[in-house]
């Protein structure tokens, strides 16, 4: 049975909701539908970057009884009601379609899976009553209790909208953290994080320059990186370690601190950055079984011209935006959710050994009733 699905998705970059309409029975992808970004107000921006670092703090760290936590919670998900009806008014006045299924991803503040902990919040069942629509939620604890990563969770998505692209092929997501899904003849999966992307440039871009993010590339572009500063982001042992593996966006932190990057110019400290990013996908391609014949980019990294060039350069294989084979870049990650939640309604697996390290293929996610 196919479901018709709204998938949603908070990134790492709190930039806002994305939203992606999806029919699919979890398998296979009869077709796409209409997407959209609902941006955050600053407030609520700021509040969640707070909630991570109360979340990656010391030990007790966040507490989740604490009305914060709970304000926030509830203002991240009405946001995302907002976006399901926005998105549900758009399929009904431009497609006459609706959505039975919600994918619910929610907000990650932590990811440890090191430490058996992942924690994504959003209330599914105030979505549930507001929307009038199931909800599948919780994606990630499953694999994590089960001695998982937890992420990536889209490969299974990837794979299923790449079936008929010439293998082996990288398909590689530049968030605030980078992933990396390699499929192989018979859709073989290899997936796992990357490393830093534009989450530490976009921290850099607010702190040294003053921006909301480094627009076009135009910081990096006007700088050059350094190398020695360079040299010390790309000894960190996470990028030799071999998969699988994961990261919490404040992961590199410390090696960020200490690298002396705020040594450098606005300019030479972001081309720094694009290098390290570029650095990190080079060094995970070194793990994979056989090189891709071509990389697709999705992500915000796409939009990067500095990356981009960086990418080429550091890969020296064709790298391409998704858009390049029909995709849509922007609502790719919306749309794995929407997949997932069909394959959580259907009992499907989530993640595999070759995706998050478990040993063997994974149910997992929960489905909660509209009440």
């Amino acid at each position: 049975m196919g479901h018709r699905s709204i998938g949603l998705m908070s990134g790492t970059s709190l930039d806002g909701v994305d939203a992606a309409w999806v029919e699919t029975d979890g398998e296979t992808i009869a077709r796409t539908g209409p997407a959209l970004t609902l941006p955050y107000a600053a407030p609520l921006r700021q509040d969640l970057r707070r909630l991570l670092d109360l979340a990656a703090g010391p030990t007790p760290g966040l507490d989740p009884a604490d009305p914060f936590l709970a304000d926030c919670v509830h203002r991240l998900t009405l946001r995302h009601a907002e976006a399901v009806a926005a998105l549900s008014d758009r399929l009904r006045r431009e497609a006459g379609e609706a959505a039975d299924l919600l994918g619910f991803h929610g907000q990650t503040i932590l990811h440890r899976p090191q430490q058996g902990r992942t924690w994504q919040v959003g209330d599914a069942a105030l979505l549930a009553r507001l929307t009038g629509l199931p909800v599948a939620h919780d994606f990630r604890s499953a694999d994590v209790a089960a001695g998982g990563q937890g992420a990536p969770l889209v490969p299974v998505f990837h794979a299923a909208l790449a079936h008929a692209l010439p293998k082996p092929l990288a398909v590689l997501n530049l968030g605030g953290v980078g992933n990396v899904t390699w499929i192989g003849p018979g859709d073989a999966l290899l997936a796992f994080d990357t490393g830093p992307a534009n989450g530490p440039l976009d921290d850099w871009a607010r702190r040294a320059a003053g921006l909301d993010y480094d627009a076009e590339g135009r910081l990096a572009l006007a700088g050059r990186a350094d190398a020695a500063v360079l040299g010390r982001l790309l000894a960190h042992p996470f990028l030799a370690a071999p998969p699988p593996k994961s990261l919490d966006r404040l992961d590199f932190s410390r090696a960020l601190r200490e690298a002396g990057l705020e040594q450098l110019s606005p300019a030479d400290g972001a081309a720094t950055l694009v290098g390290f990013a570029a650095g990190c996908v080079a060094a995970a391609s070194r793990h994979f079984p056989a090189p891709p014949r071509q990389w697709l980019v999705g992500g915000g990294g796409r939009r990067n011209p500095a990356l981009m060039r960086a990418l080429q350069a550091a890969l020296g294989q064709p790298v391409r935006p998704v858009e390049a084979v029909g995709w849509d870049g922007d609502a790719l990650e919306a749309q794995a959710f929407g997949l997932l939640a069909a394959r959580v309604a259907r009992g499907l697996p989530l993640t595999f050994p070759g995706t998050t390290g478990v040993a063997r293929p994974l149910l997992g996610g929960r489905l909660l009733a509209p009440g």
